[in-house]
């Protein structure tokens, strides 16, 4: 019986203690048990600061500050292997370092699967799966504007983005660019090579030995 008792009384101080909450209003900020930092004291852009006596949140330089070398995206002796240009200029000449080969080929074609079939799909004609699920379709590779364009240019899309294309300036490396862009002009040669492009020894599979 006694437990009962006990019972009964703890379902009427939760039900009590329901129906005090329910249309109830506080001005109160509510409870935050575990603070984690989430709340602290910091001076935003533009914003003015009284714990200075100028009240400038954002301070100066101090005096005689010298800047020490250059980051490598903007230093111009780097123009070429960051933005694909040589004196201003786009450029199909590969950057010091960087060496057309099957690795570069290897390399860029796992890249491309990565970023960027989902749109442009497996051989650049642009129906990817994003695409197929209603994102914007983009232009063939094939298309001789797109064919003349020099890798750099290649290199800066990749960079920049262009369109409806977002750019990959911090998912894909600099040097993997270059790599995507040697694989993509592979596939503009491959939809409209003919077996006339192909080497006298490798030429029988393709033509039947014609």
């Amino acid at each position: 019986m006694q437990n009962k008792l006990t019972i009964a009384s703890m379902a009427l101080v939760v039900v009590a203690s329901i129906t005090g909450c329910r249309g109830s209003t506080s001005e109160l900020p509510p409870i935050h048990p575990n603070p984690n930092m989430d709340q602290q004291w910091r001076v935003d852009r533009q914003e003015p600061d009284d714990f200075f006596p100028d009240r400038r949140g954002m301070r100066p330089r101090v005096l005689g500050t010298m800047s020490h070398g250059a980051l490598a995206e903007t230093d111009a002796g780097q123009e070429h292997l960051w933005e694909g240009k040589i004196d201003g200029e786009w450029t199909d000449e590969l950057p010091e370092g960087i060496t057309l080969d099957a690795a570069l080929i290897d390399r860029g074609e796992e890249r491309y699967g990565i970023y960027c079939t989902p749109c442009h799909g497996a051989t650049g004609v642009g129906n990817g799966m994003a695409v197929q699920r209603g994102y914007a379709i983009p232009q063939s590779f094939t298309e001789p504007r797109l064919r003349a364009y020099p890798l750099g240019r290649i290199v800066y899309t990749l960079k920049y983005g262009a369109g409806n294309m977002p750019n990959y300036h911090t998912q894909i490396q600099v040097k993997d660019r270059w790599a995507i862009a040697s694989y993509v002009r592979a596939l503009q040669i491959s939809q409209v090579a003919d077996a006339k492009m192909v080497p006298a020894d490798k030429r029988a599979g393709l033509t039947g030995g014609k």
